[in-house]
């Protein structure tokens, strides 16, 4: 079983390397950050082998975050692709040892038309370091397993340094999560972030606190949610009453009952503006099938059930 030991010996070697580098970024992280967030254009991402495709996740990733980029592959950047720069766009170029000759026209190029250059390497005296505006050095910590050969170390580094560079950028920007789900209309992560406004059923079973059970079991029935909201003369959300609370609660006269002693009084709700995903974990966590959503002035203004979620797909 000796490839299992290497198998792991591989993980532990890229744990450790990753503890290393964050508890050692480069010196010019914030420089990095500062720059890309005060440049009037696109983060222009390049690098060849396993560089460019560390850099193709990055370019992807800051894109996802609201940071225009894209990749620029250097050998067709020596075929006419470097017409795609920008003098405003900022390269982040990508060479664990700085000497990719592919990078040299790419650099070359922002050097005559003033594009700033971020490097990721781990030789800070290297070509491209060197001719760099803001060199970010990786710490030089070998290739993970016994042979020591494969990309493993510098690529996992690599990327996490990247999705480092991402996630600070987004701290400093200050983006939200209704930007986020802007740019992420589909797939789960869209459905997760979909707030509920958009979600829950606008028309919904509203008692007032005075009205009978006879004429609670009525609007309960025509909406056919199984639960019924309490609200006061004011109009906000004081009660609620379930098919739980009519089983543990039936008498024979429970028709003739004031709503206000059957229901459970202050029940849970959310307020509009939280997000799907969020509130399919209050449901799990309290246990409950329906929940009343409220304006900010606490008045309810819907109703969620979490077959609305489940049918969505919301994970």
């Amino acid at each position: 079983m000796d490839f299992l030991n290497e198998a792991q010996k591989v993980i532990f070697d890229e744990a450790r390397a990753l503890e290393v580098l964050a508890n050692n970024l480069p010196a010019r992280f914030s420089d990095a950050i500062t720059a890309i967030a005060t440049s009037e254009g696109r983060l222009v991402v390049s690098g060849i082998g396993k560089s460019g495709h560390i850099g193709r996740k990055i370019s992807s990733t800051m894109a996802s975050l609201g940071q225009k980029s894209f990749f620029l592959h250097p050998s067709e950047a020596q075929h006419g692709d470097l017409g795609m720069l920008d003098s405003r766009d900022i390269l982040l170029l990508i060479s664990y040892s700085g000497e990719a000759i592919e990078l040299l026209p790419v650099i070359d190029f922002a050097k005559r038309f003033g594009n700033k250059i971020i490097s990721i390497t781990k030789n800070e005296n290297s070509t491209l370091a060197k001719n760099s505006d803001i060199p970010l050095i990786l710490p030089d910590l070998g290739e993970a397993g016994s042979f020591g050969i494969a990309p493993t170390i510098s690529s996992t580094n690599t990327l996490a340094l990247g999705d480092a560079l991402a996630m600070a950028l987004l701290s400093h920007r200050g983006f939200t999560k209704e930007q986020f789900r802007m740019l992420h209309p589909g797939g789960a992560l869209g459905r997760g972030l979909s707030l509920i406004f958009d979600i829950m059923h606008r028309k919904m079973p509203l008692v007032r606190s005075g009205d009978t059970m006879q004429n609670t079991l009525m609007e309960m029935t025509k909406y056919g949610f199984g639960c019924v909201g309490v609200v006061n003369d004011a109009g906000k959300l004081i009660g609620i009453v379930t098919d739980g609370d009519l089983r543990r609660k039936m008498s024979a006269d429970i028709l003739a009952k004031p709503v206000a002693e059957i229901m459970t009084k202050n029940p849970i709700s959310v307020n509009k503006n939280i997000t799907a995903s969020e509130l399919l974990h209050i449901m799990e966590e309290k246990k409950i099938t329906n929940i009343f959503v409220l304006d900010d002035t606490e008045m309810p203004i819907g109703l969620v059930h979490i077959h609305d979620l489940l049918a969505r797909k919301i994970i």
